[in-house]
């Protein structure tokens, strides 16, 4: 995962191979390697939005 990669470009990426992935048409070695590419990008927008969020809270108790 690149480290440079923003929270709306890795959510987008992320839809678009939840689209290929419910794709009935998709062959097993593909599926499993999108499945795998998504669960990467879920845990980073998960790590991103909490570190968001927790600056968010910090910036509250600031000030």
């Amino acid at each position: 995962m690149k480290p440079t990669l923003s929270f709306d470009k890795a959510f987008s990426e992320l839809e678009k191979l939840v689209e290929q992935i419910e794709d009935e048409n998709i062959q097993l070695d593909s599926l499993a390697y999108k499945v795998k590419q998504a669960n990467e990008l879920i845990k980073y927008c998960e790590t991103r939005l909490r570190n968001i969020s927790d600056d968010i809270e910090n910036e509250k108790t600031n000030n």
